[in-house]
């Protein structure tokens, strides 16, 4: 009869631990708990104290030591009237429950009602040395009592503290801190859902649910806020657990002032610290503390400067520095603006009867935001106000805004100042030292089609004071280098550029006079990121662009091999010979032929600087309903069937994109098939072709394959037909995987 088989569950399991068995550690032989997982601890060897004072009437003292480590407390016995007394105790606490940045041992004096404070030592985790065994013990020290103030008092405690592993010769003897239940949810029977919320101002994130469903939850988690000096809100974090659908319980809260707090200029981590929950609780209708000591929390926090905090777009930045001052490079020149006028503006609102305009302009560069004084009721405003800005980088841009304002005399206070026009100005794209007087056409994207609303003249000099550095420049990375050690992904830079917005908008309401929150959404184009049809035709016709020299040279290379101007053929036939015959001079022709088309397009160059495109935008081409829904606010507020309409409209174009995409995917995967023996006869054929190919290249001079492979490309008509190519009808009939989607 045959043996049924072992359940599994009852089955003998083979297990990879983590331990060092017979290895070899540097030049240690790990031969002491070598069968186990190594643990490491904290040892606190107390050995005695000397010239303790008394505390007592009778002049001598009740001396113990307290140990504490966060949570953790351990007591050594107390000696009765003994000023000198020696314990000899050691202490271990265990590492994965440390919940302290500093150890104290405190000396005080056993009596009936309370024990009175003797003195104390402290240490810094971190200070804290490592012992491995064999390496001799560590030898004990004396240290000199403090008070709680850090005031030297009389007496003196000999210590020896060290980090170990349960190798250590003092593990078996030594005192264990027990584990200790920090979280203290409610329900007790259910495992808890533990999250961190943090809130910074009007910022507010969280972690995920950890993982670790206990008491003592893990989360590794990165959140990262926008803050602006002074600091003048505290960071707040509550550890809340998720006892139901919509409903959290906070298990402590945690006030954590950021000027204590410390800064990082490099990627190099911060240390770690604890800090201390206090659970909250409403008492009489009033908010009061229930205990003083709800739990602690490992935080590694930081002023981060070596990040570039981008308050608009990154296509059109006018800074790109870091954000500590102390990784600032010198500057490599100077911008000047002059505001000069304003000519042709339109009437924006209407005041007794008749319309009128109270225009000023709005500048930023950089940190820098300059505002002209408004000129009233004027529909040709003149300013003539300059403005001057030190530049660090010449691959940045200057935005240039005019308004109306809405406020004057008074006026509406619930009133927004609307917008005439904006410029923007690449100073990548001035000359050194030239001044540019030009009138830019303010235009403005309307429900109703693109508008010209006026024009400003300005006046823009870039003054360079090193050519080599800002040349140098160049050649130095966009960003500060933190974001390329560690990146940030596109959400965190999306959230951190939405929240420096709205720090950037609230200081500037508060100036004065005030910049309106509209007019710092307009001027650091804060929907930009938003859907638009408008926009995205135009990229694709951008794209079309950039695509059409390929396009051009593919154009003119079929002329070539379909002799269309035989003359130019045959000088091709000869050029290619050349470069198969003298392969040195491969790289020097393409770039030679670039430095031509360079010098040659220097006849066509720009002469003025680059101002808004309405063909390049589509913004006079865009269908009125396209605009509308460019313009509808988010969420939308259209009625349910024009919703209903443009969904389809949406759904129609996102199943072209998702043909093109799948029809890429294919040719892909068929290049995959080649060597995937998902279709064996083709598989066959491709790798004989591959084994013959190899022996045949190996026997003949590559330039002569290259040269016969050119003149077959380059073959007269005369010698094609119209049909598609052997390689090319072997590579269409290989497998996709598209026959395997639902």
């Amino acid at each position: 009869m045959q043996k049924p088989p072992q359940s599994t569950d009852f089955a003998l399991k083979e297990t990879s631990p983590n331990i060092g068995a017979g290895s070899i550690t540097g030049d240690k032989l790990s031969c002491t708990y070598d069968l186990v997982e190594q643990m490491q601890y904290l040892y606190v060897r107390v050995v005695k104290a000397k010239d303790l004072p008394g505390k007592d009437v009778s002049g001598s003292c009740d001396p113990y030591v307290e140990v504490k480590l966060g949570n953790y407390k351990g007591v050594t016995k107390h000696f009765e009237k003994k000023s000198n007394p020696e314990w000899n105790q050691v202490f271990a606490f265990s590492k994965d429950r440390i919940q302290a940045s500093i150890l104290e041992a405190v000396v005080k004096d056993k009596d009936f009602v309370v024990d009175d404070f003797m003195g104390r030592v402290i240490f810094e985790l971190n200070d804290i040395p490592k012992r491995i065994p064999p390496d001799s013990p560590l030898a004990p020290q004396w240290y000199r009592l403090d008070d709680r103030k850090g005031v030297r008092v009389r007496g003196e405690l000999m210590l020896a503290v060290w980090m170990g592993t349960q190798a250590d010769e003092a593990f078996p003897d030594a005192w264990h801190s027990d584990a200790a239940t920090d979280l203290l949810p409610t329900d007790k029977s259910r495992y808890p859902e533990v999250f961190v919320k943090v809130v910074y101002g009007n910022q507010a994130l969280r972690t995920r649910i950890s993982q670790s469903k206990s008491i003592n939850p893990m989360w590794n988690e990165d959140l990262m806020f926008v803050a602006a000096e002074p600091f003048e809100e505290p960071l707040f974090l509550t550890v809340e657990d998720r006892v139901g659908s919509g409903k959290d319980e906070v298990l402590g809260k945690c006030v954590i002032a950021l000027q204590n707090v410390q800064r990082r200029l490099d990627h190099k981590p911060v240390n770690t610290r604890w800090f201390n929950l206090e659970k909250h609780a409403i008492v009489d209708g009033e908010q009061k503390k229930e205990i003083k000591f709800a739990s602690r929390i490992h935080l590694r926090v930081c002023l981060d400067g070596g990040y570039h905090v981008l308050d608009e777009s990154t296509h059109y930045s006018s800074d790109l520095r870091p954000t500590a001052k102390q990784l600032w490079k010198p500057s490599i020149g100077i911008l000047e603006l002059g505001v000069i006028s304003a000519v042709g503006l339109m009437p924006m609102k209407a005041k007794d009867s008749r319309g009128t305009t109270d225009a000023y302009c709005v500048a930023k560069y950089g940190q820098k935001w300059v505002r002209t004084r408004t000129i009233v009721d004027s529909f040709t405003p003149k300013w003539n106000e300059q403005y001057t800005w030190e530049v660090f980088d010449p691959c940045t841009v200057i935005s240039i805004g005019v308004f109306d304002n809405g406020h004057i005399h008074g006026g509406d206070k619930g009133g927004k100042d609307s917008r005439i026009g904006k410029v923007r100005i690449r100073l990548s794209t001035l000359e050194a030292d030239r001044v540019y007087t030009h009138s830019y056409p303010l235009l403005v994207l309307h429900p109703s089609g693109v508008k010209k609303m006026g024009e400003i003249q300005l006046a823009v000099r870039f003054t360079c004071s090193s050519l080599v550095n800002m040349l140098h420049m160049y050649s130095h990375p966009l960003l500060p280098k933190m974001h390329y050690i560690h990146p940030l992904s596109v959400i965190q830079l999306d959230s951190l550029r939405h929240q420096a917005m709205q720090i950037v908008s609230m200081r500037l309401n508060r100036a004065e006079p005030p910049l309106r929150k509209e007019v710092v959404e307009y001027m650091l184009d804060v929907d930009s990121h938003m859907w638009s049809m408008r926009r995205s035709k135009a990229n694709f016709f951008r794209i079309m662009g950039v695509l059409s020299g390929v396009i051009a040279v593919g154009k003119w290379l079929d002329q070539i091999c379909n002799w269309k101007n035989p003359l130019t053929t045959i000088l091709i036939h000869v050029l290619f010979i050349i470069l198969v015959l003298y392969p040195e001079l491969i790289l020097p022709t393409i770039f030679l032929y670039l430095f031509l088309i360079g010098i040659w397009n220097f006849r066509w160059r720009r002469r003025h600087p680059p101002h808004m495109d309405t063909r390049l935008s589509h913004a006079d081409a865009a269908h009125p309903d396209e605009r509308d829904e460019e313009f509808d606010t988010f969420p939308t507020s259209r009625p349910s069937d024009i919703v209903r309409m443009r969904y389809d409209r949406l759904r129609s174009i996102a199943g072209r994109v998702q043909t093109v995409v799948g029809d890429m995917a294919t040719q892909g995967e068929r290049f995959q098939s080649l060597l995937s023996w998902r279709d064996p006869r083709a598989t066959t054929l491709f790798v004989t072709f591959c084994l013959i190919a190899a022996i045949v290249l190996y026997v003949t001079p590559f330039q002569v394959v290259s040269l016969l492979t050119g003149i077959y490309v380059l073959r007269h008509p005369r010698f094609r037909h119209k049909l598609p190519s052997a390689p090319l009808n072997f590579f269409r009939r290989l497998p996709a995987r598209s026959d395997s989607m639902l």
